[in-house]
């Protein structure tokens, strides 16, 4: 009697091994969810980061083209002009000036983005220049792109005075 009892009990129930299949599949599946995230997250991360340099970049070309203009004993703000909201102007590293904004999208070169030669990127810069008074100019760069469909965006701000 004793055997025969122990030999009933020392299997698995049909119920216990959905159970079990149950619990493993939901953490696996967690486990999935959680690593989408993260690559996601990095993802993100990382064209934010893009998209801050290049603000950053439209403000120093703004502020070149100001001390370049001090350089040549020209008016600070020539080159900088018909920039104002909503149609703002574009320019890459090596502009002398702004020029008009034309929505195209900034290609990748040698580590140098521009937009002349070089791979397409994801990303369009609008540099937007207001006066706010004499001797003030408002610069704000945007910065936008695709990311899985999702229209995302970055800004920068900055005043240029005439200081000199």
């Amino acid at each position: 009697l004793r055997t025969s009892y122990f030999r009933l009990q020392s299997g698995f129930t049909l119920i216990e091994v959905i159970i079990a299949v149950f619990i493993v599949t939901v953490g696996v599946l967690g486990s999935f969810s959680v690593i989408q995230q993260v690559i996601a997250y990095t993802s993100n991360s990382s064209n934010r980061l893009i998209a801050a340099y290049l603000a950053q970049e439209g403000i120093e070309i703004a502020r070149n083209i100001r001390d370049s203009n001090w350089l040549k004993d020209d008016n600070w703000q020539t080159g900088l002009a018909n920039c104002e909201a909503p149609n703002g102007c574009e320019a890459d590293y090596n502009s002398q000036n702004l020029s008009v904004y034309a929505s195209r999208y900034l290609k990748i070169n040698s580590g140098f983005y521009n937009y002349n030669s070089g791979t397409d990127t994801k990303y369009k810069r609008k540099i937007t220049i207001t006066p706010d008074g004499t001797d003030i100019l408002k610069a704000l760069v945007l910065v936008e792109w695709q990311e899985r469909g999702i229209a995302k965006q970055f800004s920068a701000q900055e005043n240029l005075y005439n200081w000199k």
